[in-house]
Formats: C-alpha cells, sequence, structure tokens
C-alpha cells in the first residue's frame, strides 16, 4: 500500500534498516535507531540504459512525502526523455558548484586582465585599488547569481556617498557595470544591475579646477605674477620646466606627466600624444609655441637620454608623480583654492576666448574636447591644426607678455561666447 504522512511520521527506527515503499519506484530508507530521527531518507529506485539505479531525493521532514512524489514524478519524465535523472542531478550540482564559485571578485580580476590593450596601466591599477578598498570587502565574495542592484548599492554605493564621497561613488559604479558587462558577454551573469541604479545616488557637484578665482572669472595680472614665480622656482629643475611647460600648452595633467620624447617633433613643433593615454581615447596633436620648443630644448639637455620629459627624481622609468605639480604650486606660496594644475586649462579656455577673442571650436580642439562639424562629424587630430598652431603661437606670447608685465590686454567678454 502506498504511504500517507501519519504513517510516515509515525515510523520509528529500529535495530535495522528498514524500507517502506510508496509506489512507482520511491520509498523510505529509514536507516537504524541509533542515527536517530535524522535516518528517514527518500529513495527513487528506477532502470536506465538497462542498469538498475537509486536516487536520493533528500530527507523527512525537511522532504515532505508529497515533496518526495513530486521528485519522483520530475524524475520518471526525465527517464522517459531518455534522460538519466542521476547524471542530470550530477550537471546541475556542478552547475551550482561552478556558479558559487564565480564570485564578482575573480570577475573583476578576468576583466582587468583582459584590459591590457584597451586601458592605460595607471587606469587598471587605480581601478583595481578601488575595487580593493570599497568594493571587493562588501560584494566581492558573493556568487553573481546572488548579485543584485539592492546589494550594490547598499553595500557598496551608500557606504561611499555617505562619507562625502560622491563622485567617487559614480566611478565606481561606472566600474562595476564595465565588469558586469563583461560578465553578461562571457555568459558568467545575467545582466548589468547597476543599469536599475541610475538616479539612485546624490548627483555629482559641479566644480571647477581651482584657476585663482571662486567665480570662474580669471585676473591676468594674477596669471602673470604666477608666471614670474615659476621662473624663480627653487626646487627641482625638472618640475621648474614642468611648470613653465604646462601653461604654453594647457593639456591635462597626467597627459604631460607621461608625455615621451619620441612624442616630441621638434622639426615640426609637434607633440603626439597617443590615444592610450588621452581621455576621449583619441589620439591628439599639440602644435608647440617657439616658447615651448625652446623649454623642451632646454629640457633634452637634461632628460633627453631617458624615456620621458619630466622623469621621477627617484627612478628614471617613471615620470613624475601625479601631486607633483600641484606639489610645486604649493611651495610657490598658492593653496588649493588659487590654483592647481588642472587649472591651467580653464585659464587658457577663458584668456584664449575673451581676450585673444578666438573661436571657441579651435579652443575646444585644442583642449582636446569633443568638437563636431555642422554635419555632426568628429573632428580628427589633425584638423584646425593650422589654425590651432597660430592660436598656441599667440598663446605663447601672451603669456611672455603677462609675465613681463607689458602686454596686459584688457579682459572683455564678447558677446555671444560661452
Amino acid at each position: 500500500m502506498a504511504l500517507s504522512d501519519i504513517k510516515v511520521r509515525n515510523i520509528k527506527p529500529t535495530d535495522k534498516q528498514s524500507k517502506f515503499y510508496d509506489s512507482d519506484g520511491l520509498y523510505l530508507l529509514v536507516a537504524p535507531s541509533s542515527k536517530g530521527n535524522r535516518g528517514k531518507r527518500w529513495r527513487f529506485k528506477y532502470r536506465f540504459d538497462g542498469k538498475e539505479k537509486l536516487l536520493a531525493l533528500g530527507t523527512y521532514p525537511e522532504v515532505s512525502l508529497a515533496l518526495a512524489r513530486k521528485h519522483r514524478d520530475e524524475a520518471r519524465q526525465l527517464i522517459a526523455n531518455g534522460s538519466d535523472p542521476a547524471q542530470v542531478k550530477q550537471e546541475i550540482k556542478a552547475l551550482e558548484l561552478e556558479q558559487r564559485a564565480n564570485t564578482f571578485e575573480k570577475l573583476a580580476i578576468e576583466w582587468q586582465d583582459r584590459q591590457i590593450d584597451h586601458l592605460a596601466e595607471r587606469t587598471r591599477l587605480m581601478i583595481m585599488r578601488r575595487m580593493k578598498k570599497d568594493v571587493f570587502p562588501a560584494i566581492g565574495h558573493i556568487p553573481l547569481a546572488d548579485l543584485s542592484s539592492r546589494m550594490i548599492l547598499d553595500a557598496v554605493l551608500r557606504p561611499i556617498e555617505d562619507r562625502g564621497a560622491i563622485d567617487l561613488a559614480h566611478r565606481i559604479r561606472g566600474a562595476i557595470s564595465q565588469i558586469l558587462r563583461y560578465g553578461v558577454a562571457c555568459g558568467l551573469c545575467d545582466r548589468d544591475f547597476t543599469a536599475d541604479l541610475r538616479g539612485a545616488l546624490k548627483p555629482i557637484p559641479r566644480k571647477h579646477h581651482a584657476a585663482f578665482d571662486a567665480d570662474g572669472t580669471t585676473d591676468p595680472v594674477k596669471v602673470g605674477a604666477l608666471l614670474r614665480a615659476i621662473e624663480n622656482y627653487d626646487g627641482s629643475i625638472v618640475v621648474r620646466y614642468a611648470l613653465q611647460f604646462h601653461p604654453l600648452v594647457a593639456t591635462r595633467p597626467g597627459e604631460l606627466r607621461h608625455a615621451e620624447w619620441t612624442e616630441i617633433d621638434f622639426d615640426a613643433a609637434l607633440w603626439a600624444i597617443p590615444a592610450g593615454r588621452m581621455k576621449m581615447k583619441n589620439p591628439h596633436m599639440v602644435p608647440l609655441s617657439p616658447q615651448a620648443v625652446a623649454i623642451l630644448k632646454k629640457l633634452h639637455a637634461i632628460t633627453g637620454n631617458g624615456k620621458y620629459l619630466f622623469p621621477s627624481i627617484r627612478s628614471t622609468a617613471k615620470p613624475i608623480s601625479d601631486n607633483t605639480m600641484n606639489a610645486g604650486l604649493r611651495r610657490l606660496g598658492y593653496s588649493k583654492e588659487e590654483i592647481v594644475s588642472h587649472g591651467w586649462r580653464a585659464i587658457f579656455r577663458t584668456l584664449a576666448d575673451e581676450v585673444l577673442q578666438e573661436r571657441i571650436d579651435i579652443i575646444e580642439a585644442q583642449l582636446a574636447h569633443q568638437v563636431k562639424d555642422a554635419l555632426g562629424r568628429a573632428y580628427n587630430r589633425t584638423n584646425f591644426l593650422k589654425e590651432r598652431r597660430d592660436l598656441m603661437n599667440r598663446w605663447g606670447s601672451y603669456l611672455d607678455g603677462l609675465k613681463k608685465e607689458n602686454k596686459m590686454i584688457p579682459l572683455v567678454k564678447r558677446t555671444g561666447s560661452d
């Protein structure tokens, strides 16, 4: 007779193992009394490929009679479809083990290894430092199958946001997104959970890189005073040349720090920055004014035998650090609220527009911002090269005038500029 819930519940173990059959191969295996109440186990006996086999269906009371019958029926359906239930169970278990092993940290490390040809080494290392500090301790051990958008928000992003690092929270959300999208492409996870978090974080506060005035204006008199102070910089000569050269090119500090001598063409007065070091991942040509070339020629006599224009004092195999030029400005007596090295880009944009009266699209192209023509096509690195060369030559002469205090062109914002 088939089993019932009451009968299964009332079965008591004896000093010998016993079996209580239900139907269609399902039975309850009761272990000797020495095993205690945990000794009731469901088994399904079946034949597959001419062989008799057993399939474990769980332990009573965790698996009830009704649930055991359901598992049995599912196994019988597999047999009818030509599959061995025991083999299927092993495959499911192996898949589950694989999924448990596919943690977020493992995926992130694999993603990083795949970015060697796509991201600058400094960028990859910076992302992984952020992962190790703020992400891995919270969700690194979590299997991808268990990850959720709420988990990422509550365990990772909110704590970063709560300590006031709103910009960092957004950057880490972006990095997690890249990693998860890689996982989706590789079939390791189903989706990018960070897509659900758009709008969940506080917006990044708008800020300007310090360039003398909090209201965003730039006083040419102050610029001239800073240029004269740089001329008298009493620290490292390499840092002095970096501080002198930067205003003449107005590149991002990281692009300048990593400049290599192989990128400099003295005959053409051009600096060719490769795509891998540019923020927009497009190569960029920087016309060099006579003032910039004169500095580089003096610098070449000092560092020209090495790789970098501005090598570190500790090792010529590395460039100066990301804080070196800012430290130089602090040494000159300027606070970070007055000027940071990145501020030269704001100074250049303001004065080239409002004093030199240059076209905005030429200025933006020189700053390597994304510029498009009337048809919406992005300009390539050689567009506006002649116009940009003229601009940078005028800019070099203008800075010379500010430095000598004899060319104070009044700053008047022209109509229609932005």
